[in-house]
Order: structure tokens, then C-alpha cells, then sequence
């Protein structure tokens, strides 16, 4: 999916160390298709149990016992969600969950929800699918689950204290900024860029801490035999992973909202200027980007970078699971570096988000939908998550509850508050229904004929200006209506 953002922009950005907080002892509309990408083919079946002899976790039963879930498959698999629809039936006696799974999953539903007849429950993610989610938001299609994290826990407590601070006041979960839940909160995830820990440390390099250390390391690639950098080109929003951080490096706070609420004169800013040089170094720096990248797919780039083609690539926590079975350079071992800062004073960042759930405001059975949600922010649950998907849900203390099932090396990604890394987060604007723009398509998109050198810097800005100018314009519009 590409990734859903955690805070608002007006609130994009704090120190990791308090993010995670309660992570310790005691817890994607882009165009790319991580950290879900599609590994594996479609299915659609029924997962069904007997009624089992256990007692519910409560009292509780359904004038209607069955459940229509859908769910996209990809690099977190389908397993989880057969296995909890498994414990769920076991739970509830006399319910019936049905599943059906594809990593086309948009194509499969649409015309359900376009006749009426929407499923009850759906996890909709990967870059073809999410478009599907965009037009249930503008068309105020979902179910308002605010008071579902209302709700009191097992413990006495409300479930939205549960949730990880700040995540459902997002726009990710909260999509018209009036404090309402109409996206559940799923899987957490944290982004930057990744290089060969074994190589780093063989060769006494030290991970870059600023910009101009990361382009200093150009000299090291060399000397090693590969490309400084690649990046799953067919897919460029996978960019959104350094270039969202270094916006807020390089303007702050301020400049995240202007790129986030379609401020035309961000595309006029020294923000733009500073951090688009970036990648315009990329593009014209003597082997600074790895031949062949925009051709590439999410795949094809990941495993060059593994097998020792390039000194960096961006990707998130899901990436060790996802190329498990991939070929590699002898000794290899995933190193996560975060962000580079513009300064040595500042600390590196991370690009973190959030992946999310639904449930359709016309869904023929919302109350058991409601409990099935609720039911997946259990601790037996989020265990399994972590056994069956390798996955860390949004959830207080969820790393070290699937500690046991996530590698060292993700466990560290989430553990990376020690480090102080800052943590950077934001969305765009609901565009306006009916609109023809997808803000990340526009904005992402072009970096392909960036990096051939087929389009300039000041051609791109000239066309995100007229292009945040339009979406403004409707937004005013709508707004007057």
C-alpha cells in the first residue's frame, strides 16, 4: 500500500523516542505497492469452522452470525486473516466468516460496492487498490468506528488507549479532520533507507548521518563495485520514504502542511529547491543511481540492491520478510539507516505510517463487523499477526509481543527510539469528489522522467504549481457548494 500516515500534517512530527514510548519493556495514496506488494496469487475462499465448545470473550450474539470480510493479499500473505477468522469462530459459536483475498482485491469488490452490496469488513491496500479507498473517503462511504475505540477493554480501559499516541487524531484514520474514526488502525510501519550491514562493517563505513555524508559515500560504492543508490523505479512512490522526511528537515513543520494542503507556492519554496536538488543529484551524478533503475519493479530493484548492486535503497520494516527467499551477496545483513538530516546538528528521521481497516457505511452486517474489528486488538491477536504476517500492528507494546516472531533486525527498526530518531508522518488533503487528481501520482510520478533527465526541476514545479492550483480550486469550490 502504499502507506497510510499517521499524524495530521498540522501535527507531523515528533521525537521516535516519544512515539514509542510505550513500545518498550513495557510497544503507503502512493504508487508502489510495499509494504504489501503482491507476492502471491489471487485466491478466494471461504474460511469457516465449527462452533466451537469455547466461551465467547463476551456474552454476545448476532441477529446476523455471518461475516463478508475482504482483505488484500500481499507481502503480509493471507494467513493471518484465515487464522484469526479461525480463533474468532471458535470465540463467537454459530458465527461464519467468509474470506475472500486478491492482490487485486479493489477489482474484485468494486462492483459489490457500486451495486450496494459492499463487503462487511475490508483491508484494501497496494498501489492499484487504494484508489478504491480515496473514493470511499470523498464519496463518505465508511462507517464512523469512533465509538468502537470508545469502547471499554477487558481491562476497564478505553481501546483508543491502546492505539499508539496519535494515531487515530490522523488523517490517515480520521480523513476530514473532525476527530472521527472512519479507517481502523492495522499494521505500523517505519521507512528509510536500508544498505548491507556485513559490507558497512567489513569495510569500516559508517552509516550517513547527513546528505552530504550519503553522497560522500559515492566514493565507497565505487570502490566496492556498485551504484550508490536504486529505488523500485516502476513504482517512484517508494521516494515518499526520504523525500517526505527531508521536507521536514529542510522546512518543518510548516513546509509539511504546504506540501500536504496543496499550498501552491510550496513548488516555488527553498524547501522544493533544496530538497528536489536531491534527486536531481541522483539523476546526474557520476554513478550515484544504479543503471536500469526506472525500469525496474519493486522486485527486480530490492533484489540488485541485495545482491550487491547498490549502497542504499528505500523500503520499510516489512522488507527482510518480504525478499526472505531472495538471492543475495555473500554474508549480507540488513542495516537500516532512517533519514539523512541537511545538518550534522539534526538528528536523522524516519517516515513512519500506518496501514488501516474498514468497514462500509452500507455493510449488511456492521455490528459483527464492529465486534470482528474490536477482536483484532486483542493481545492473542496481535500475536498472531506478528506468527502469521510478521507484521507489528499500531498497538502499545505490540514489538515486544511479537518480539519472538520478528527479526532482529525489524525488531530494531521499531526499538529505533534509542537512536533519537526524529519520526515524520503526514497526509494529503481529501481532494475534492469527483476530482481527477491522485496527489501522489502527481507528485511521484514524474520522478521517472526526472531521473532519465527528460524532464527539468523547473518543468516539474511548473506543473505541480498548476496542478496544486487546481485542486485548490475545487477544494473552494466544493467547500462552497
Amino acid at each position: 500500500m502504499r502507506k497510510k500516515n499517521w499524524f495530521t500534517a498540522a501535527s507531523a512530527a515528533i521525537l521516535l523516542t516519544t512515539m514509542l514510548a510505550g513500545c518498550g519493556s513495557s510497544n503507503n495514496a502512493n504508487n508502489e505497492p510495499s509494504p504489501t506488494s503482491p507476492t502471491a496469487p489471487a485466491a478466494t475462499e471461504a474460511a469457516t469452522a465449527a462452533p466451537s465448545e469455547s466461551t465467547a470473550p463476551e456474552k454476545q450474539t448476532f441477529d446476523n452470525p455471518e461475516l463478508d470480510v475482504a482483505v488484500f493479499q500481499g507481502g503480509y500473505g493471507r494467513e493471518f486473516w484465515d487464522s484469526v477468522a479461525e480463533e474468532f469462530m471458535k470465540d463467537y459459536p454459530g458465527t461464519k466468516i467468509s474470506i475472500t483475498a486478491s492482490p487485486k482485491i479493489a477489482e474484485l469488490v468494486r462492483p459489490k460496492i457500486v451495486a450496494g452490496n459492499p463487503p462487511d469488513f475490508m483491508y484494501i491496500a497496494g498501489s492499484d487498490n487504494t484508489p478504491l479507498v480515496n473514493g470511499l473517503i470523498k464519496d463518505k462511504a465508511l462507517l464512523d468506528l469512533t465509538a468502537v475505540f470508545d469502547e471499554l477493554t477487558p481491562e476497564g480501559t478505553p481501546l483508543k488507549d491502546k492505539i499508539l499516541d496519535g494515531v487515530l487524531n490522523s488523517r490517515a484514520t480520521a480523513p476530514y479532520d473532525d476527530g472521527k474514526v472512519y479507517l481502523a488502525p492495522y499494521n505500523f510501519g517505519v521507512m528509510g533507507l536500508w544498505y548491507n550491514k556485513a559490507l558497512f562493517d567489513a569495510k569500516g563505513i559508517t552509516p550517513p548521518k547527513t546528505w552530504d555524508d550519503f553522497f560522500a559515500a559515492n566514493a565507497a560504492a565505487k570502490e566496492n563495485g556498485r551504484a550508490l543508490f536504486t529505488y523500485q523505479g516502476i513504482y517512484p512512490g517508494y521516494l515518499e520514504e526520504m523525500i517526505v522526511p527531508a521536507i521536514y528537515g529542510a522546512g518543518g513543520q510548516d513546509a509539511l502542511k504546504q506540501f500536504f494542503d496543496f499550498d501552491p507556492e510550496f513548488w516555488k519554496s527553498d524547501t522544493f529547491k533544496q530538497v528536489w536538488a536531491l534527486v536531481e543529484k541522483l539523476a546526474t551524478e557520476d554513478n550515484a543511481l544504479m543503471n536500469g533503475t526506472v525500469a525496474l519493479n519493486h522486485t527486480q530493484s530490492q533484489t540488485a540492491f541485495l545482491q550487491g548492486k547498490s549502497m542504499f535503497i528505500p523500503n520499510g520494516s516489512w522488507f527482510e520478510d518480504e525478499m526472505k527467499d531472495a538471492p543475495r551477496e555473500d554474508g549480507f545483513k540488513f542495516g537500516y539507516l532512517g533519514v539523512p538530516s541537511f545538518g550534522a546538528d539534526a538528528p536523522v528521521s524516519a517516515l513512519t505510517s500506518v496501514e488501516t481497516v474498514m468497514i462500509p457505511a452500507k455493510a449488511k452486517n456492521p455490528e459483527l463487523a464492529k465486534a470482528f474489528l474490536k477482536y483484532l486488538y486483542t493481545d492473542k491477536v496481535i500475536k498472531l499477526n506478528g506468527e502469521k504476517a510478521k507484521a507489528v500492528m499500531a498497538v502499545k507494546g505490540a514489538p515486544d509481543l511479537v518480539k519472538e516472531y520478528i527479526t532482529e533486525t525489524t525488531y530494531n527498526v521499531y526499538k529505533a527510539a534509542d537512536d533519537g530518531m526524529i519520526a515524520v508522518n503526514g497526509n494529503f488533503m481529501p481532494v475534492a469528489k469527483g476530482s481527477k487528481y491522485n496527489p501522489s501520482d502527481e507528485v511521484y510520478k514524474p520522478f521517472s522522467s526526472i531521473m532519465s533527465k527528460q524532464m527539468t526541476l523547473e518543468q516539474y514545479s511548473e506543473k505541480l504549481y498548476k496542478v496544486y492550483s487546481e485542486i485548490k480550486k475545487e477544494l473552494d469550490a466544493a467547500g462552497a457548494q
